[in-house]
């Protein structure tokens, strides 16, 4: 089973030789990597080109952000199942073995997410993330846990939606995947650690410098889904959706808790 890997690089190269490593490492005789760098000047271009022999497709093109640069990547991806792990992230080895296998046994899946681990600048682990049930109702209220590194999709999902958005600046990755449940595509869960996201001080999820951008991207997905503006009552329907996350996944609910202790001590 062919699987193709994008990854988009933007002045990561502290991180970006690792990223490249867990990808190329995997030992997976059926991959597709593809890396697109738009225009870095940290030293990044230099990294890719120590290991273009290792990569399927590089791609020097300007583009207008992450979303963008995504979908530039995927336009070149042949591969039966697609994934993409950004230049400060990583997979896990043995990952890409156990995605194929999943797909091959649960053909009837069209998306599945895995588990992982949420790391620092450093490679500390900070945080293990465990998915849920994946819905589009429930991601717009904010009762869905996934890792996007670790959440991989047949090639004909993605090619039933209109692919990343790339007016999206903050959160392309979970806007593609609502577009697929839009699109009835069914979601799976895979109980195996897969990838490491990475967050630290100068990171989009780290900073918070796209706070405000981000509410507003998801006040604007709240009413693509539903027609509306998120209103009084829907803030009181997030926290019950939470709560009935908390009961029915017991994974996510200890990994919390466990996380929760680890910091006061």
């Amino acid at each position: 089973m062919k699987i193709s890997i994008v990854t988009i690089s933007f002045n990561q190269a502290p991180f970006l030789e690792r990223a490249i490593r867990s990808i190329v490492e995997q030992g997976y005789k059926d991959l597709e990597y593809i890396v697109v760098d738009p225009g870095s000047i940290d030293g990044s271009r230099e990294i890719i080109e120590k290991y273009r022999s290792k990569i399927t497709k590089v791609i020097f093109e300007k583009d207008s952000g992450p979303a963008d640069g995504l979908n530039n990547g995927f336009s070149y991806a042949t591969g039966e199942i697609f994934g993409f792990i950004n230049a400060d992230d990583a997979l896990l080895p043995g990952s890409l073995w156990n995605v194929s296998n999943y797909f091959e046994k649960n053909p009837e899946v069209d998306v599945v997410c895995g588990s992982g681990s949420i790391i620092d600048a450093e490679d500390r682990v900070m945080k293990r993330v465990q998915p849920t049930r994946f819905s589009k109702r429930l991601y717009v209220y904010g009762a869905v846990t996934f890792l996007q590194q670790s959440t991989f999709f047949r090639k004909k999902a993605f090619l039933e939606t209109d692919g990343f958005n790339k007016d999206n600046r903050t959160c392309w990755d979970g806007e593609l995947f609502l577009d697929m449940a839009v699109h009835h595509q069914k979601f799976g869960i895979l109980h195996k650690d897969l990838a490491l996201f990475r967050i630290y001080n100068t990171s989009i999820s780290g900073s918070g410098n796209l706070s405000d951008i981000y509410k507003k991207d998801c006040n604007r997905i709240f009413k693509k889904v539903t027609g509306r503006d998120e209103d009084f009552f829907d803030k009181l329907l997030a926290k019950v959706y939470r709560l009935e996350k908390l009961v029915m996944y017991p994974r996510v609910t200890l990994t919390k808790l466990f996380t929760r202790m680890r910091h006061y001590k």
